[in-house]
Formats: C-alpha cells, sequence, structure tokens
C-alpha cells in the first residue's frame, strides 16, 4: 500500500480535498496530481487527542485494514483517512460502511 508521505502533497490534500464525514471516520480525497494513471496513495491519521499511543496505533491498524477490505488505495486518488473518537471501538462493519460511503460521495471509481 503506498502512503503519503510529502508535506507538499499532504498541504495540497488538505487545502483542496473534498471532505466526508462520519461518526467513526473523516476522509479526505483529491485527484492525484499523476492523473488517472498514478498509483493511489494513502495516509492515516490519528491525532494525541484521540488518546495514548496504544489507542492511535490501533486506530491506524483498523483504518489500514478497512482499506484494504475496501480494495484502495485507488489510482489516481490520494487520499487521507482521519481517526475519531469512534474509530477504535467501530466494528469492521461499521468502518466498511462508513468507507465505502466515502468512496461513493468522492466519485471514486473502484
Amino acid at each position: 500500500m503506498r502512503t503519503l508521505t510529502a508535506h507538499t502533497d499532504i498541504d495540497r490534500l488538505f487545502a483542496g480535498g473534498r471532505r466526508v464525514s462520519h461518526p467513526a471516520l473523516l476522509v479526505l480525497g483529491a485527484a492525484s496530481p499523476g492523473g488517472a494513471d498514478a498509483p493511489g496513495r494513502v495516509i492515516f491519521i490519528a491525532g494525541k487527542r484521540l488518546g495514548n499511543a496504544v489507542l492511535r496505533n490501533r486506530c491506524k491498524r483498523v483504518m489500514r485494514d478497512a482499506m484494504r477490505r475496501a480494495g484502495g488505495p485507488f489510482p489516481g486518488w490520494d487520499i487521507a483517512l482521519i481517526a475519531r473518537g469512534r474509530t477504535a471501538r467501530a466494528t469492521p462493519a461499521d468502518l466498511d460502511m462508513a468507507l465505502g460511503a466515502a468512496v461513493a460521495a468522492l466519485e471514486i471509481d473502484r
């Protein structure tokens, strides 16, 4: 799974990306600067206000699993998955539903 690491790309995603909100997950998506042929990239974010490192790492782990189950990362898209308070306690089905709704709202071709 290719991750988004460059600060300029992350800043571009936050500045111009479309946001889809769910109680368990916040998803930002933007077309990749490389075009539709570029490989998809993803970043998983869990801020310190969620709790200790164990909880933040769990949130990132369950978001990674949800992205794999959804078939991502999606070619031509940069996506940020941001953990919320309910992310660590959410069931895999809840996260799959939230991510599926976000992908549909962003009009991403799977």
